[in-house]
């Protein structure tokens, strides 16, 4: 790299960040009904209750204590709750774009400028954007972890990478998206399975500040299960399956089914994924022996598989847990752009316009959710048929264009 080309990439950096910071600054001021109703509640309970020692008895809020470490520690800053609570969440924008760029940097090493755009797509997403500068949720602190886990997947780290998907899930539930995906490598070999240790390790290793604090573990240990119990309606503003479907008077029965009908589907998935890679009908193979046509670019393009289908299958779903899908089917189409270049628009599309409903009173009305949900299924569609496109070609054959108005190769 000559010096030329560092500085032009120095600058681009620069810039980058300072028109992300500056489109989240401005955003600052506004306050969410979110914010309103849980966040600053919550940080008013902490600062009131001595900080740290409040979280005792972590009650007060519905979420794991990680998160509320983060709102503790804000407590003792001279800064004010509002602006406190959305740098944490942009802190986590910026670590987020540095592992998008740290992923698509490995996998496509001779496209020089291929990490800096998946850095820059993700840190301008809409949806990030809006989802820290505006929200001032914290969706984008648990999905830096997970990327950090595919990235320690990548490097051959199975217990790095675990413990990293063990951080993500203290801090949300949602992590969960990401495990099938994870049970994909567990079964072909690419992540031993006592590695698995390090998710709960890392998991209670998170708990223990608050337990020495005199937290009942009970409450830790069963935060999700009392989460998931919350909510009652099939679909809260999610582009899902279940903004197809109508239901009168009790939806339990019909939740239940479906959090069963996307289990039984995930799994079947899961097996022929696993099944094709075994079976001799795979790609280039893997250097190491006990992952057969697992390469790196295929083990991102299962995660954003997952990270896609997940929510869009289960029931209760919020607008906000597309998150993941937001940004690893655009690490995705920057590591297979000629495929995928469209997918991340679908996703955004629908994501970010499930976000209008919500945020945005006057344009709601205008806005419809089945034709979000109709936007993300194209998207499910095409993640789905370009990794089945992917698994069954055979070695040393060139990647198939898919494209909306591309034709589908002849089988091999």
């Amino acid at each position: 790299m000559t010096t030329s080309d560092r500085t032009v990439r120095v600058l681009a950096v620069y810039t980058l960040v300072a028109t992300a910071l500056a489109a989240r600054v401005f955003l600052l001021p506004y306050q969410s009904g979110d914010y309103i109703t849980f966040l600053d509640p919550w940080y008013r309970h902490l600062e009131s209750h001595g900080g740290f020692a409040a979280l005792a008895d972590p009650g007060f809020s519905d979420y794991n204590v990680p998160y509320l470490y983060l709102l503790a520690g804000l407590t003792y800053l001279p800064v004010s709750a509002l602006a406190g609570i959305k740098w944490i969440s942009i802190l986590s924008d910026l670590a987020l774009a540095y592992c998008a760029f740290r992923i698509v940097a490995r996998l496509r090493p001779a496209s020089a400028w291929a990490a800096y755009g998946a850095a820059a797509a993700v840190l301008l997403l809409p949806t990030v954007v809006t989802n820290s500068g505006w929200w001032g949720q914290c969706d984008s602190v648990y999905t830096v972890f997970l990327l950090g886990g595919i990235h320690q997947l990548l490097s051959r780290r199975p217990w790095w990478a675990c413990a990293f998907f063990g951080i993500a899930l203290a801090v949300k539930f949602q992590a969960v998206f990401l495990f099938p995906f994870l049970l994909v490598m567990v079964v072909l070999g690419r992540v031993p399975w006592r590695s698995l240790l390090a998710i709960p390790g890392a998991y209670l290793a998170l708990d223990v500040p608050a337990l020495l604090l005199g937290a009942d573990p009970w409450r830790l240990l069963t935060v999700y299960a009392r989460q998931t119990g919350t909510y009652q309606l099939l679909s809260l503003h999610a582009p899902s399956v279940y903004e197809f479907v109508s239901v009168p008077g009790d939806t339990g029965p019909v939740r239940t089914a479906g959090v069963l009908v996307a289990g039984v589907v995930v799994t079947a998935l899961v097996g022929l994924t696993a099944w094709t890679l075994r079976s001799g009908r795979s790609g280039a193979p893997d250097p190491a022996p006990a992952t057969p046509g697992l390469t790196d670019t295929r083990i991102v393009l299962l995660a954003a598989c997952s990270s896609v289908l997940v929510p869009f299958l289960l029931p209760s779903m919020h607008e906000r847990y597309f998150y993941l899908a937001d940004v690893l089917t655009v690490v995705a189409a920057f590591v297979l752009p000629r495929q995928l270049w469209y997918v991340p628009v679908l996703v955004q599309l629908a994501s970010f316009g499930s976000y209008l409903v919500v945020v945005n009173a006057t344009l709601a009305p205008y806005l419809s959710m089945a034709a979000h949900g109709a936007l993300m299924l194209l998207a499910v569609v095409a993640v789905l048929r370009t990794a089945v496109l992917e698994l069954r070609r055979p070695p040393g054959a060139p990647a198939p264009l898919v494209s909306p108005t591309a034709a589908e190769p002849a089988r091999t």
